[in-house]
């Protein structure tokens, strides 16, 4: 939420009182100012970030609930957030003062959204009408959250600035992308394919008994394979959570496995992440069989696996058999049979997603690559892309799937196609078998090619690294190597953002009691410094907060959030942070933006910087120095002059407002300072600064 990328902290009424303005994530921000008069802002703006559409005559508020979600549409659902930071400030207090807490994230992305109206899925834009921040959305493929395709929520989140009209080529993955699979019966089918596989290898039948809990696994878990934990990490490789089977394990536990609550995350021959959705399945079965060999009396627990009599079993040899499991159901094609005897079971069908690849076409390039064979892929899309039923939502023309792409390839055996790649070979559509020899020919019209390398298709589509937008579910196969290997820009899907979002929505008030408590710990320092000797009793604030914390953690699942544990981001968070330029709850986000949009992400400031303020204009010269841009822009629904006395932090607050995900949304165009101090090109486009 980046996931600062993860979706973290409230937003607040974006002109009311200073005093309960929120900080970005991680830091404790100790109120000044507390009563400054409210100010008039246009009627088309409303509290916490959340849909500008027209408002009667507004009266700030000073601390609010988030309002509730609409209810799910036919086609779509709701969707609500993360946490606000739980961190507490030690040392002096000052009065103006962001004290960072320990491991404080960068500042969150900002929630792009477009100031145009839309009428429906699909509808064009109307120049000066705001639309909603929900939109419709295609049925609910997640758990816990009517998500749709599109999650209910359409905001595309920006880590790094992308130019969408820059984009030459758009690129997908197809599992968990294109295609988007239902939850929890997906997983609910894997899970018992995997079960029979292991009976069938040896272990005992009695795990037949154990179901699929999507209420406990989470993406982004480290297993340790000398123990058999299951570990949430943050991206250094400190313990944020430790479960052994089904039992969480706290203090003197933790320290008799990890002394430190450390791990080297470069040892991966015993640290293995499980990063994908398909994933989830193997994350929940580790915690089955761990759970089954502890309680079952046939068996003596030892710390690195278990005994029977002249038997050992090792933890190591059953991720070994696991992973086996694993392979071979996925290799094998009875996931896949499955699958294709009840697609309407298992495949989301999204009446949108012809659509908007007949749009991307129009203004672009379009390829698919997918590590599944033609066979499997060309049922999926079929499916997908067969509205001859007479589907009232279909609002294009029905086609061949192929016609939508310039280029497809199949098994393509990534992250390997990021680097020194397959033999490119052509894929006979008529058997689904492949030609000998290797394709050396030019790119041919609906043709269909197996394996090959991200250099074979930017040489096919005669397209470079940073022309190509790419869109996948998989942080490493999809995500991480193509920007550091190709420098493609890339696009994260990340369905759980539904659950995260309506957590969020619903649990605010667990939110609004961590900032209590963190500003409530930080007046206890207000008046000491390194001469004082006095200690202020805070163990009482630190179990309410371990108290709420969990609590929170728990509205998420029985692992937490994906993206943060308290004040700190996970692995997951931080990686998405890194490698993903723009992500959401599903690419169909893209129908509600013009292919021209600039997707504009804040300046992320340093802990020096977030906490030592710069001299800035007062409200009145602010006013008059924008008031020629905002004349030359045309910029809607702002007022230059007229406004009420506000303070420093209820100007800025303007420019930079948090919604109720935590994202930043541009409200009004940024001071002089803001943007003299954001890095850009000669376009005009911020550049992407560090590595990538």
């Amino acid at each position: 939420m980046g996931m600062g990328t993860s979706p973290v902290g409230m937003g607040m009424c974006q002109s009311g009182p200073v005093g309960m303005r929120t900080f970005p994530p991680g830091l404790v921000y100790v109120p000044r100012d507390v009563g400054a008069p409210s100010c008039p802002r246009p009627s088309s703006v409303r509290c916490w970030g959340w849909p500008l559409v027209p408002d009667p005559p507004h009266q700030c508020r000073t601390a609010p609930p988030p309002p509730p979600l609409p209810a799910p549409a036919p086609l779509g659902g709701s969707g609500g957030g993360a946490r606000a930071p739980i961190g507490a400030a030690s040392g002096r207090w000052r009065g103006r003062a962001l004290t960072p807490v320990n491991d404080s994230p960068p500042v969150a992305p900002r929630c792009q959204r477009p100031r145009w109206a839309n009428t429906g899925p699909g509808a064009p834009g109307r120049a000066g009408c705001p639309r909603p921040l929900l939109a419709p959305s295609g049925p609910g493929p997640w758990e816990g959250a009517s998500s749709g395709a599109g999650g209910g929520f359409w905001g595309i989140f920006v880590n790094r600035s992308l130019a969408l009209e820059k984009i030459k080529c758009f690129g997908f993955d197809m599992d968990y992308t294109l295609a988007m699979y239902k939850s929890p019966d997906y997983e609910e089918l894997a899970f018992a394919l995997l079960l029979e596989h292991l009976v069938s290898i040896g272990y005992p039948h009695e795990i037949l008994a154990y179901k699929y809990d999507p209420t406990f696994p989470t993406r982004g878990l480290v297993f340790d394979a000398l123990y058999g934990n299951l570990l949430k990490v943050d991206s250094h490789g400190n313990l944020l959570v430790c479960a052994h089977g089904f039992r969480f394990l706290k203090g003197a536990e933790i320290l008799h496995y990890y002394p430190n609550k450390f791990i080297q995350r470069d040892d991966m021959k015993r640290f293995h992440i499980l990063n994908t959705l398909f994933n989830l399945t193997e994350a929940h079965l580790y915690a089955c069989l761990v759970d089954f060999f502890t309680n079952c009396s046939r068996y003596v627990n030892c710390d690195t696996g278990y005994k029977h009599g002249n038997l050992f079993m090792s933890f190591r040899s059953m991720f070994q058999d696991v992973r086996e499991a694993m392979d071979s159901v996925h290799l094998s094609g009875c996931l896949k049979e499955k699958t294709l005897e009840n697609l309407e079971k298992y495949v989301v069908k999204d009446p949108r997603v012809p659509l908007l690849l007949s749009r991307m076409k129009e203004v672009g390039k379009v390829f698919l690559a997918t590590n599944s064979d033609y066979n499997y892929t060309d049922a999926i899309m079929s499916y997908l892309f067969d509205f001859s039923d007479g589907h009232k939502q279909a609002e294009t023309p029905q086609r061949p799937w192929r016609s939508y792409f310039d280029l497809i390839v199949v098994d393509t055996r990534k992250p390997l196609f990021f680097a020194e790649g397959t033999v490119l070979r052509q894929v006979n559509t008529d058997t689904g078998k492949l030609r000998i020899g290797t394709y050396t020919g030019p790119l041919q019209h609906c043709a269909v090619y197996s394996g090959g390398s991200s250099d074979v298709v930017c040489d096919l589509l005669g397209v470079k690294g940073k022309d190509i937008l790419y869109m996948g579910d998989h942080i490493f196969g999809d995500i991480l190597k193509s920007k550091k290997r190709q420098g493609w820009r890339t696009f994260l899907v990340v369905p759980e953002l539904a659950r995260e979002l309506q957590v969020w929505t619903e649990k605010s008030e667990l939110f609004e009691e961590l900032r209590s408590l963190d500003l409530f710990l930080a007046e206890l320092y207000q008046h000491l410094d390194s001469g004082s000797s006095e200690r202020p009793d805070i163990s009482s604030i630190k179990r309410r907060i371990q108290k709420v914390t969990h609590e929170m953690d728990m509205c998420y699942g029985k692992m937490g959030s994906l993206f943060r544990c308290g004040s700190r981001q996970t692995l997951f968070a931080n990686q998405l942070m890194r490698y993903a330029d723009l992500y959401a709850a599903s690419f169909i986000n893209f129908l509600y933006y013009p292919f021209s949009y600039l997707f504009r992400a804040p300046p992320v400031l340093m802990a020096h910087e977030s906490t030592v303020e710069h001299g800035r204009l007062d409200a009145g010269e602010a006013g008059t120095t924008l008031a020629p841009w905002l004349a030359q822009h045309g910029h809607p629904g702002q007022q230059v002059g007229g406004r009420g006395p506000r303070s420093r932090r209820a100007e800025e607050s303007q420019h930079q407002q948090p919604d109720a995900s935590g994202v930043l949304c541009p409200l009004s165009p940024p001071t002089p300072s803001q943007v003299a101090g954001v890095c850009r090109d000669s376009s005009g486009e911020e550049e992407d600064d560090g590595e990538a």
